[in-house]
């Protein structure tokens, strides 16, 4: 990998580039559709990351914007395209960034925009048995009421050799499971090729978002994953705040580090008892169910809602906390803390439980870092980045602790990376635990604008993309919940396992379906 390099740096090559600052850490250049993979390939080779692609529409113009961040505080570039409005085509830049892949199908259809070159478009966001083509829901022409149709569909087969069959697993499962198709194929035992097939609830969120009071749609935002609602509600918050250049006082900046890294130890809990549950490992799964319960109540007691819906503010908090229950919130914690790391040693100490997760869904450093998959699913196979540590806010900056790495990629890597985060969040609670005083939420203006905000979710990055009317409703607003991405491990980490070993692999990954299904 060659030293990451600044914005001038990759753009060095191509002077003539109209080039922008749109904030002190973000830049932006216009350059012509087939300058695209050059770009692109520049920008992979200096270690830039794809981010998300978003794609608005007007009366006027359909463009799409693709924001790329580097590391080690080297900042954003977002490369805008416009788009023919008469073919519709573009390049595709999967074959670049294979992370564009997700990216690009939704965008071809919610916005019917072709990417030419693209490996395959389709059945995705609108499934090919029930929605007609071409429906571009989140075009300004789009249909009010959108017909179903009940065409035949058969899943795409790849192998071709005797005896070889797709197992079909779901959509509906019992219990709380969400909704999702998962086609196993293969020819034997192991399976051989795997592909889930998503969107059976979805939601269209950034629609409804449309001509909505940015307080309004911060409700959507934290409801679209409730294990992650303060995460990807603060992304968003994060956003609608540098649209408007809203200065949030630093004790709110304070207060939502700590509710983060609080609802960081409580998802995480939650990860570890469905891990050890798909294991049939009852006795430790109902340790994890005990401790998720107590820091839920702990959550509860301190903000008034176990899951956080609420807590946030456009600007700032809707409430705020005493010392005096910040203090009861952290002692109970930390008596929590002690029975995490009895856990972890009882659980490595198990002879049947490494077993099963053990050198079980591979994901490999190269993998990840090819799919530029995201949070401690990438963290487990090598990829150290951390959006807290890369491009601070909050009070991640002044913070100390560590990003937990492991280099094995498997299950039980992934295992490890979820007891030590919890460690390095508790460490942040302990930092951030005296808050300064002073104000709880910054004015909001009434000023139109536009830009990116990001935070780091318990699964990983959690990038928002917001434009914003003067009467501070959303002309466009754009979600990315690192879910999304994260769906690419989801083969990786199945492919070339046994069948039984599939539940496993799939608790181990975290994937949420409803983050997906947004």
């Amino acid at each position: 990998m060659k030293p990451l390099g600044s914005v001038q740096d990759v753009l060095a090559e191509w002077p003539f580039l109209a080039h922008a600052s749109l904030a002190p850490d973000v830049d932006l250049i216009k350059p012509p559709s087939d300058m695209l993979h050059a770009i692109a390939t520049r920008l992979r080779a200096h270690g830039w990351h794809l981010g998300t692609i978003v794609a608005s529409e007007t009366a006027d113009a359909t463009d799409l914007r693709y924001c790329f961040y580097g590391t080690a505080g080297r900042g954003w570039l977002h490369v805008l395209l416009d788009v023919d409005r008469q073919t519709r085509q573009t390049p595709s830049l999967t074959p670049v960034y294979i992370s564009a892949d997700r990216h690009e199908r939704e965008i071809e259809d919610l916005f019917s925009i072709t990417f030419t070159a693209h490996p395959r478009l389709g059945d995705f966001v609108f499934h090919d048995d029930k929605w007609a083509s071409g429906i571009g829901l989140m075009r300004p022409q789009a249909p009010q009421h959108i017909a179903q149709t009940n065409r035949p569909w058969e899943p795409h087969h790849v192998l071709q050799e005797e005896g070889a069959f797709i197992m079909p697993v779901g959509p509906i499962f019992s219990g709380h499971a969400e909704s999702a198709l998962f086609l196993l194929e293969t020819v034997g035992e192991d399976v051989v090729r795997a592909v889930p097939r998503l969107f059976y609830k979805y939601r269209a969120i950034e629609k409804l978002a449309e001509g909505r009071s940015v307080h309004d749609v911060l409700l959507l935002v934290e409801r679209c994953n409730g294990m992650s609602a303060l995460g990807n509600g603060w992304g968003y918050c994060n956003a609608v705040e540098s649209a408007l250049g809203i200065d949030v006082p630093a004790r709110a900046l304070a207060l939502r580090t700590l509710l983060a890294e609080l609802e960081r130890i409580r998802h995480h809990a939650g990860a570890i008892r469905e891990i050890c549950e798909s294991t049939a490992l009852t006795v430790a799964a109902n340790q994890a169910a005990v401790l998720e319960e107590e820091l839920l109540r702990v959550t509860a007691q301190l903000t008034g809602h176990r899951y956080l819906f609420g807590t946030l503010a456009v600007g700032g908090l809707a409430r705020d906390f005493d010392a005096e229950a910040i203090a009861e919130m952290l002692v109970a914690v930390h008596n929590i803390l002690p029975r995490f790391a009895k856990m972890r040693e009882a659980l490595e100490k198990t002879g049947s439980f490494l077993d099963r997760i053990e050198n079980i869904g591979l994901i490999s450093p190269e993998k990840a870092q090819t799919f530029e998959l995201l949070g401690p699913m990438a963290r487990a196979s090598g990829v150290d980045l951390d959006l807290r540590t890369s491009h601070p806010y909050g009070r991640y900056e002044d913070a100390e602790f560590s990003v937990p790495v492991e280099y094995e990629g498997d299950g039980f890597a992934r295992l490890r990376v979820l007891f030590r985060e919890v460690e390095q969040s508790a460490r942040i609670l302990n930092g951030v635990a005296n808050a300064p005083g002073g104000a709880l939420r910054g004015e909001i203006p009434q000023t139109p604008g536009s830009a990116l905000g990001w935070a780091e979710a318990p699964r990983g990055a959690s990038l928002h993309w917001t434009c914003i009317a003067a009467d501070l409703s959303l002309l466009r607003y754009h979600f990315a919940p690192p879910s999304f991405r994260n769906w690419h491990g989801f083969h990786i980490a199945t492919e070339d396992f046994a069948f039984q070993d599939f539940p496993i692999i799939l608790a181990t990954l975290d994937l949420s379906v409803a983050e997906n299904d947004r």
